[in-house]
């Protein structure tokens, strides 16, 4: 069984993931690397936290 508070950090990890592939695609077809920068950090978030709290 899983503890309650896991669900959320799972919701977290893939909102994440979801937003960093929207920002990467996005600066990629604009050509703005800022943008696919924050969508990198938040990739590099997302697999960290993925890391640290993997059931």
């Amino acid at each position: 069984m899983r503890a309650v508070g896991e669900y959320g950090m799972r919701f977290t990890i893939i909102s994440l993931m979801i937003g960093a592939v929207v920002l990467v695609t996005t600066g990629a077809l604009m050509d703005w690397w800022w943008l696919m920068g924050i969508g990198a950090w938040m990739l590099i978030t997302a697999g960290l936290l993925e890391m640290i709290y993997r059931p």
